[in-house]
């Protein structure tokens, strides 16, 4: 079952609020009789569930497989690590309420994917983020904006998924909503971890200048005594494509080199490019 938190503010009240008036938690207690409510007191913030529904698409957005390592930050009740496990993925669970842990850990035993979905007791603004291939969580857009810096140091293509809050200037890949309308608590947003491309680079002909800003960029090409626009710069993981004198370029980062092919727009044939920094 997934679990929100919410910062104590009279904003968050309201919100809490308006949540608590469409939403139902599945309250189960745990062996010890310890038995989570909606708006209870966390560390920072109070609970507050997250309609199944709403979980079910984070997860397809993100395209659990399998092959993932997903984190969630802010466990709660263990919905989100337990879904993500259900589906075959590795998930971890990190909350700050130990009572909390242990409900969700009895969760996951009774949906019997206590293998695939861990919980652990820790703060989320301490815990390593390395391992992740994909993120969720529901947490405010201040706490969002004080995880940014570190969540765009994760590996290109590392996939984040937020429930109902942005990342300020930093736009989502996608935004998708559920058929259901919790009191317009029914959105989830996506982010896929750029690579970091800016900077100089030395292309086979000539140097490149790019400024990035997320996972969008611009920049200069300067071949000989000509000086050219890049635009349309894209970057999704380690994808990368921009136009240069109408020619579209696509290609891979791998660290400090990049390469791919793109398409001359006059001859209609295709090239290969490389760069390096």
């Amino acid at each position: 079952m997934k679990t929100r938190l919410l910062k104590i503010s009279p904003a968050a009240f309201i919100i809490f609020s308006w949540i608590s008036a469409g939403l139902q938690a599945q309250e189960i207690k745990s062996s010890s009789g310890y038995e989570p409510h909606i708006g209870q007191q966390g560390k920072d913030v109070v609970w507050v569930p997250t309609p199944q529904e709403l979980v079910d698409k984070m997860l397809e957005i993100a395209k659990v497989t399998p092959d993932d390592y997903v984190m969630d930050l802010g466990s709660g009740d263990g919905r989100t690590v337990i879904t993500a496990a259900k589906m075959g993925a590795t998930a971890l669970g990190v909350e700050y309420n130990p009572d909390m842990v242990s409900l969700s850990r009895e969760n996951a035993a009774r949906e019997g994917v206590s293998e695939k979905a861990q919980f652990i007791k820790a703060d989320l603004y301490e815990t390593d983020l390395s391992k992740a291939t994909v993120i969720t969580m529901f947490l405010l857009p201040e706490i969002n904006l004080k995880l940014r810096p570190r969540l765009l140091d994760l590996k290109p293509g590392t996939r984040i998924v937020s429930n109902t809050f942005t990342m300020g200037e930093w736009k989502p890949d996608l935004e998708v909503t559920t058929e259901e309308n919790w009191n317009s608590w029914n959105t989830a947003f996506l982010w896929i971890i750029p690579a970091k491309v800016g900077g100089n680079w030395k292309m086979d002909n000539g140097d490149l200048v790019l400024n990035q800003e997320f996972q969008y960029f611009t920049g200069t090409y300067k071949s000989g005594n000509r000086i050219s626009d890049v635009s349309e710069g894209k970057i999704k993981g380690d994808s990368i494509s921009f136009v240069i004198n109408g020619n579209v370029y696509e290609g891979q980062v791998s660290g400090n080199a990049m390469s791919g092919t793109y398409v001359n727009n006059s001859k209609g044939t295709k090239t290969g490019w490389s760069a390096k920094r």
